[in-house]
C-alpha cells in the first residue's frame, strides 16, 4: 500500500493493488464560480493521478457533490463533458450536499487504476 500527501487527518492519495483512491477534492480558489471551481478540481485530480502513474482515462468512478444541484448541475455537466475521457468514461454519481465551507461549490472523489505502461 502507498499513501501520499499524508497529514494527521488523512491521506490525499492511497494506492492499493493498483487501485487509486483520491480523497475528496475541492478548489483551492473559493472565489471562482462553479465552472471555475470544477476546472480547478480537475487540474488537482490530474496532478494527483499523475503522481501515481494514472490519469483521467483510468478513472473508474467519480462521486460528485454539488452545493446547489438545481442551480449548478447544467454548468457542472458542461465542464464535465469537456473534460471527461470520451473513450473511457467512469461510473459516476452526482448529488447535492452541504459543504465544509460556504464558498465551496463542488467536491469530487475519484477512484482510478494505475496505468500499465
Amino acid at each position: 500500500m502507498i499513501r501520499k500527501q499524508v497529514n494527521e487527518r488523512m491521506s490525499r492519495i492511497v494506492v492499493y493493488n493498483d487501485t487509486v483512491y483520491l480523497a475528496g477534492i475541492v478548489s483551492d480558489d473559493k472565489t471562482l464560480d462553479i465552472k471555475g471551481q470544477v476546472k480547478r478540481v480537475f487540474e488537482i485530480a490530474e496532478e494527483r493521478l499523475a503522481e501515481v502513474n494514472s490519469d483521467k482515462h483510468s478513472i473508474l468512478r467519480a462521486e460528485i457533490f454539488v452545493k446547489d444541484i438545481y442551480k449548478d448541475f447544467v454548468d457542472f455537466n458542461s465542464e464535465w463533458d469537456t473534460w471527461v475521457s470520451k473513450e473511457n468514461p467512469p461510473a459516476r454519481a452526482c448529488v447535492e450536499a452541504n459543504m465544509a465551507s460556504k464558498e465551496t461549490l463542488v467536491e469530487i472523489i475519484f477512484t482510478a487504476v494505475v496505468k500499465n505502461d
